[in-house]
């Protein structure tokens, strides 16, 4: 590691970040009605005001922005002929502009689900796959049912302020971290990608944390979901084949850097379908909204989410450690306390019901 590539590293994260900040400060000052969330949805939304839902626009210009500069700083790259990263520019842009359209139009969930198919598809064909079964037709097939499960879970956990941006920011912290571990401290396109967005991220925390300024809106969570989805089948998926190890050690690592937003799906998912409701309607039964129930407001809600994002991470990143001197069995730790936070949250919901359903 050189001092050349600490400061690329620095300038990624400082660039990242105040481009977020900037373009963000420019959105709520210029936004007057695009974007206003909240207005006959507040069934769903947690905060009853409107606010401009505009803010995951950061991440995708903050993408683009970078994708740019890096392709002229380090020209000897050609990133544009890089096979992976076209299909991530291209996928990028299918979910970023199909959540934009959902912000402004309320497109129909089908639609959606077409176009988030759609980018597991472009990932598939740009050789980015989840390597699991050793079956190219299987592993596809989970890399399209991982992209789509990502972009709608992420998408469904973007209910609270900074719930969403903090649960994103800690697994893109752990797929930085991993990278680290597995590869070295290398700069590539993925390192400074990663980041970048690490910084877009803070830049919109700084908005988004309670009380809040804008939300992420449908346009950020489908981007960062499927940017998300992207690095994790990179640097976590895909860690057991990459130091050697049982390919299925990735799922317990990579479900477990996931937690506080794979705890939430799994519990929202079971509670309705227990009622006999649909999992894909919205409503104020998360594990967020149950611990309001439960007495707490929403800073020590984002507090909660915090604390499991900063465990989860550095848990996750033990154990690929492990796994990289050849110790798979520390990967079970990781189920565990996955397991503990699941039975704890999902315990709450049952526990402190929603006042009128």
């Amino acid at each position: 590691m050189t001092i050349e590539t600490v400061l690329a590293w620095l300038g990624a994260l400082i660039g990242g970040t105040l481009m977020s900040v900037v373009c963000n400060l420019l959105l709520l000052r210029f936004s007057q009605s695009l974007g206003i969330r909240n207005k006959n949805d507040v069934t769903i939304r947690w905060a009853n005001e409107s606010k401009p839902s505009l803010g995951g626009v950061s991440f995708f210009i903050s993408f683009v922005m970078g994708s740019i500069g890096y392709s002229i700083i380090f020209q000897n790259e050609y990133i544009f002929h890089n096979r992976e990263y076209i299909g991530l520019l291209f996928a990028g842009i299918v979910a970023f502009v199909m959540g934009l359209a959902d912000d402004a139009y309320n497109t129909k969930p089908l639609a959606k689900l077409f176009f988030q198919i759609t980018c597991g598809c472009i990932l598939i064909a740009c050789n980015t796959v989840i390597h699991l079964t050793g079956n190219s037709w299987i592993d596809s097939l989970i890399t399209v049912i991982w992209v789509v499960g990502i972009m709608n879970s992420l998408n469904m956990l973007d209910n609270m302020d900074g719930i969403t941006g903090t649960t994103v920011l800690f697994i893109l912290l752990a797929c930085l971290g991993s990278d680290f571990i597995v590869f070295g401290f290398n700069m590539n396109i993925w390192t400074i990608t990663l980041i970048i967005q690490i910084g877009a991220v803070l830049g919109f925390l700084h908005f988004n944390v309670h009380p809040s300024k804008l939300f992420m809106g449908d346009a950020g969570s489908q981007f960062i979901g499927f940017f998300t989805a992207f690095f994790s089948i990179k640097n976590l998926w895909n860690v057991g084949a990459d130091v050697g190890l049982n390919p299925y050690v990735g799922v317990l690592i990579t479900l477990h850097a996931f937690t506080p937003a794979a705890v939430d799906t799994f519990t929202v998912v079971i509670n309705r379908l227990k009622k006999g409701k649909s999992p894909m309607v919205g409503g104020k039964d998360h594990t967020t909204h149950h611990l309001v129930y439960a007495g707490f407001n929403d800073i020590k809600v984002w507090i909660i989410f915090l604390l499991m994002g900063i465990s989860s991470t550095c848990i996750t990143l033990i154990s690929i450690y492990y796994c990289k001197l050849g110790n798979p069995y520390i990967a079970l730790f990781c189920a565990l306390h996955f397991v503990v936070l699941f039975v704890l949250l999902y315990k709450n919901t049952v526990k402190y019901k929603q006042k009128i359903d």
